[in-house]
């Protein structure tokens, strides 16, 4: 009796190391798919995620900035990542965000749709190709071939430090 015991006992916190294993050995990405492709943000950078918001003009912004939300009370700052991945223009009407915090400031990521929180393993992880488009190079972490389709890693950091940059310009 008490060796069942012990095994009911050590048979969850057997599991819950286990599953702790499995976290520590992957990293999860918020999905967005962006004119048909999947990008990923890491989840402990997403404050929030979006439906299609009103946006306020801001002038003289860079291109890549579509303009300014309120969320709860604070200004938030919108960026096409349309504009900033070199892609084709599309009707933002229908776009959601991923809103991201940056040095204190909030961002909001205008994509095409959010997809779902993807763990994946680290071992399945791979620098960026050659032959990645430079800007997204630039902007990209590495990536995850998952089934056919290809995870590109979004590096929030660098995303929106060439756009501060910019601006500042």
């Amino acid at each position: 009796m008490s060796a069942q015991n012990s095994n009911r006992k050590n048979g969850p916190s057997l599991q819950a190391a286990d599953d702790q294993l499995n976290r520590a050995l992957s990293e999860e990405f918020v999905t967005a798919v962006i004119d048909g492709q999947l990008f990923g943000v890491p989840v402990l950078s997403v404050q929030d995620v979006l439906g299609p918001q009103s946006l306020a003009n801001i002038p003289l912004a860079p291109p890549e900035v579509a303009g300014s939300l309120n969320l709860r009370g604070r200004i938030v700052t919108a960026i096409d990542l349309r504009k900033r991945l070199g892609m084709e223009h599309a009707d933002r009407e229908k776009s959601m965000s991923i809103v991201v915090d940056h040095h204190g400031e909030l961002y909001s990521l205008l994509i095409d749709e959010v997809g779902e929180v993807l763990q994946v393993p680290v071992q399945d992880y791979e620098r960026n190709p050659p032959t990645l488009d430079p800007r997204w190079r630039d902007v990209s972490q590495g990536i995850y071939r998952l089934d056919g389709r290809l995870l590109v890693i979004l590096q929030v950091q660098r995303l929106l430090d060439i756009i501060k940059v910019a601006a500042a310009a």
